[in-house]
């Protein structure tokens, strides 16, 4: 919990399960996360094996990670959005193109690096 006067390793374990807890939602609340970490389980390993060396493997892995992370933040920024009201509004509609945009440049990213480790 924010502002949580927790300290040491008490509040490295608060952190654990906050962290935990909200991937567990991100995974139940939204259809691209899952689709986006399906395809991690396939290409992480596919990236192990293509990869020539520790370099090229944590290239291809990372930048799937990296589309993880920000669908992540971008379903954040989304669920802000939507609690702070259901009616349309500019700013709340620009918050959330942004955000996919972020996640596409993730993806636009990974391809990207893919391309030039693999090619």
């Amino acid at each position: 919990m924010a502002g949580s006067p927790d300290r040491g390793l008490k509040r490295l374990v608060n952190a654990t399960v906050y962290s935990w807890q909200g991937l567990v939602s991100t995974f139940r609340h939204e259809e691209a996360f899952r689709l986006e970490l399906v395809l991690f389980t396939i290409l992480a390993p596919l990236a192990y094996w293509l990869g020539d060396g520790g370099i090229e493997r944590a290239l291809l892995i990372g930048s799937l990670l990296l589309v993880l992370i920000v669908e992540v933040i971008n379903s954040a920024i989304e669920a802000i959005a939507d609690r702070i009201g259901s009616e349309r509004h500019e700013l709340s509609g620009r918050a959330k193109d942004m955000g996919s945009a972020a996640v596409f440049i993730a993806l636009v990213n990974a391809a990207a690096i893919w391309w030039l480790v693999l090619v």
